[in-house]
């Protein structure tokens, strides 16, 4: 039996009562929503040193932190993108914290070293997220996030001298970078300035298109559109890659929905005309060739389709559809020497087609096996493109395709010191609780022992239309070769199936995706991979809410439960930063009927006092600004002051760092190694 070294901290009660239409909910742990409280920070100390006593007796600890070391050393590589006549490509040595941006010049087949992320923090913790190369390739704009928050600062480079520019351009959040045809400014997004003392409070209200122009204070910007009557709307604003037209896309969720407008670039005193003027159904641009605009909607198409319209200064005419629906989810889809080249998802892996223009298959092309496309790189008016693909267990290896011929050429292949071809993965269908049938990837060494002991690792995600298609990670290898198996449910919400599929997933459907998940658990136990006491569950984000709903519904079915950087107060997420674009996925609990259904699985107000739960690791971050941390930190207090056995139920918060994107392989290795050290303790 595992007991925790040290007793639990407990953790102060308030009276906060919440009246929900009619309906009392008690919220004893709001002041730990204030990450900035003194006392919240007394609470983060104690409940880490909490954590740093149990794990530090974990005999793997050490070990591990060795091994994934070991191998994450390896050498990465991104897809190249040209750009006038050179490649720009981002590459990783292996335990660098972040990638590198060199310059790869085709004439004299020299590399440079552009821009080194590394130098800008002596931690890793200063990220490029963002980077949009000037039409000439004079220029380079990038964002930097800080500490992995959404937040971000645009700055330039000069590629000519590869100095860095003055320009600075703050108060920026999920914006693209648009570069006008001259190279004399960009287009871009911000929010207005905020006085707050953490940037768990800043707001992403208030969006403004504005232009940029170089050499010029950020200040002196010209505001190209907002909309004060909507505050909670968000522009952006992008170019067809001959810098004709742009485009304005307007969003106010997560959802697939948006309005769309165009206009000649340079002409910005011309109206916006309209291609969809209301929130029914979401477009996004794929090209534009000779005035024809190739769009991606899922209007009448479920799983997604390519319609071709035909541009006016006076609006759009003679719509079209150019890749008709064919029942495969349709991912995405760029244009490569002016032909449509399509990403689709099939039992959830990637295939990829190519259309012409005017309609028609021109050919499948050839992938190396089962797996994802995880990166591209193309040129509308070139005749080769690039692609990154990866399995579970295929390292992410870049190809490219040029297209006289559908066969890969290996461009980047990674060297990796592990046995790989004594491991399988298997993809199998099991049968939810509704009679549907879902898809699961299950990864173990060849000739595993089917004796219900083997200790087990079930992950899951479960919603926003993202599909579980396999990719390889490093750290994984170091659960596998200890023995363990690695299993992937590909519940409803994701999109797998298409939008019905997603749909099955979201709203007061949500309920599904736990029972996709529970069944998964049940199904690797009937097949003897493995039992309660060595199955572990993991999901981070939406994947922790999936992770936090089972624990609460099902804790007899885990011997141990990951929740990474999760969604757990379902009554109260959307009031902070990035929570109010989810709430077409979950609901609002200040609607009555979607109160209701929130509040029946919401894992925060679902823990049940003296119930016995398995070993819980909760894992957050400081300054995670998607889905901020109070939420993880209110679930444990709770968790720890209901349970009735003796069992570790503790969370780990990072230290300068966000919801995960950005975060420095160093990060990564001590994270894993405390994750993996947890699951084996209590797994074995």
């Amino acid at each position: 039996m595992t007991r925790n070294i040290t007793p639990r901290p407990i953790t102060k009660r308030e009276l906060v009562i919440d009246d929900y239409h009619g309906t009392p909910v008690a919220d004893p742990y709001r002041w730990l929503e204030d990450d900035t409280a003194p006392d919240v920070k007394d609470w983060i100390k104690t409940q880490n040193q909490h954590f740093e006593d149990y794990i530090k007796e974990s005999p793997d600890r050490e070990p591990l932190k060795q091994r994934l070391t070991e191998l994450w050393h390896y050498a990465r590589s991104g897809t190249p993108e040209y750009v006038a006549g050179q490649y720009y490509v981002w590459r990783n040595n292996g335990l660098q914290n972040q990638s590198v941006l060199y310059r790869w010049q085709i004439a004299t087949n020299s590399e440079t070293l552009v821009l080194d992320p590394n130098l800008l923090s002596d931690d890793g913790t200063v990220a490029v997220m963002n980077s949009a190369f000037s039409p000439d390739g004079n220029y380079l704009a990038y964002s930097l996030s800080v500490s992995g928050s959404d937040w971000q600062s645009i700055r330039f480079m000069d590629l000519r001298t590869d100095t860095v520019l003055p320009d600075q351009l703050d108060h920026v959040k999920f914006s693209g970078i648009a570069w006008l045809p001259d190279e004399s400014g960009v287009y871009y997004t911000r929010y207005p300035a905020q006085d707050v003392d953490s940037v768990l409070k800043a707001e992403a209200r208030n969006s403004m298109i504005c232009l940029h122009k170089l050499g010029t204070p950020q200040n002196a910007d010209k505001i190209i559109h907002n909309n004060p009557d909507q505050p909670d709307w968000d522009f952006r604003l992008l170019t067809d890659e001959g810098k004709k037209w742009a485009f304005r896309t307007t969003s106010y969720s997560t959802l697939f929905k948006s309005q769309l407008h165009y206009r000649l670039l340079m002409d910005l005193d011309a109206p916006w005309c309209t291609i969809a003027d209301n929130f029914d159904e979401g477009y996004s641009v794929t090209g534009v060739i000779d005035d024809v605009a190739y769009l991606y909607t899922q209007k009448n198409a479920p799983f997604g389709s390519i319609i071709a319209v035909d541009f006016t200064t006076d609006g759009p005419r003679n719509e079209r559809t150019i890749v008709p629906d064919n029942g495969e989810t349709l991912e995405w889809a760029s244009m490569v020497n002016n032909h449509i080249l399509c990403c689709y998802v099939q039992h959830a892996v990637n295939k990829l087609k190519l259309y012409k223009p005017c309609g028609g298959l021109l050919w499948e092309l050839e992938l190396p096996g089962p797996g994802s496309i995880l990166g591209l790189s193309c040129k509308q008016n070139r005749e080769e493109f690039h692609v990154q693909f990866g399995g579970f267990l295929s390292p992410s290896t870049v190809y490219r395709y040029d297209f006289a011929s559908n066969k890969p050429q290996i461009w980047f292949a990674p060297e990796i010191d592990f046995p790989l071809d004594e491991y399988e993965t298997q993809q199998v269908f099991y049968t939810s609780k509704d009679g549907t049938q879902v898809p699961l990837f299950i990864t173990a060494k060849k000739g595993l022992p089917r004796n219900g002991k083997n200790p087990t690792l079930l992950y899951g995600y479960g919603g926003f239309e993202i599909a579980m298609t396999p990719s390889f990670s490093a750290a994984f290898l170091a659960w596998l070769e200890q023995g363990g198996v690695y299993a992937v449910a590909c519940i409803r919400g994701g999109s797998e199936y298409g939008e019905a599929w997603h749909r099955a997933g979201m709203l007061e459907s949500k309920q599904n995706v736990f029972d996709d998940f529970i069944a998964a658990g049940e199904y690797l136990i009937a097949q003897k991979y493995t039992s309660t006491p060595h199955l572990g569950i993991m999901g981070g984000s939406n994947g922790g809410l999936l992770t936090g709903a089972c624990l609460t519904q099902r804790p007899d079915l885990f011997g141990a439960v990951i929740v990474a950087v999760p969604v757990l107060d379902m009554l109260r997420y959307h009031l902070f930063t990035a929570g109010r674009y989810w709430t077409g996925e979950y609901g609002c609990a200040d609607d009555p009927e979607q109160f209701s259904f929130l509040y029946k699985y919401s894992p925060l107000h679902n823990v049940r006092m003296n119930a016995a739960y398995p070993p819980t690791l909760v894992m957050t971050a400081d300054t995670d600004d998607r889905v901020v941390p109070g939420q993880a930190r209110k679930f444990i207090a709770t968790l720890q002051a209901a349970d009735a056995g003796d069992k570790p139920l503790l969370v780990r918060i990072e230290t300068s760092a966000g919801h995960g994107h950005g975060k420095p392989i160093s990060k990564h290795i001590e994270e894993r190694a405390d994750l993996y050290a947890f699951l084996l303790r209590n797994l074995r």
